[in-house]
């Protein structure tokens, strides 16, 4: 079922329902906090899992954070189905492999 009312940390979603926008949601708003833990949690768990799909990322460690193994990986490696293309420097690969 669709949810009646959202609150959102600190942005507006673009979405017909109706919402509260709460700035440091996370330290104004138990729902918020609780939310946020639930979703590091299950990154987590899901970074894990693509550690084992797409070894060479470090990825159950970095949890997709640009530290210099994950760096280290997509240079080496590649970018991976999961790599979000609009970020750097995962989108300079991406544009340096359209161009060769």
């Amino acid at each position: 079922p669709q949810p009646e009312h959202l609150l959102i940390d600190a942005m507006k979603l673009d979405l017909p329902i109706s919402q509260t926008s709460i700035i440091k949601g996370d330290a104004n708003s138990l729902s918020i906090a609780a939310a946020s833990i639930v979703a590091k949690v299950t990154r987590d768990e899901l970074m894990k899992e693509y550690d084992q799909q797409f070894p060479g990322y470090d990825f159950a460690t970095n949890a997709g954070y640009g530290t210099a193994k994950h760096l280290e990986g997509l240079t080496k490696l590649g970018v991976t189905p999961i790599h979000r293309t609009s970020f750097e420097p995962v989108k300079s690969l991406v544009l340096g492999k359209k161009e060769s």
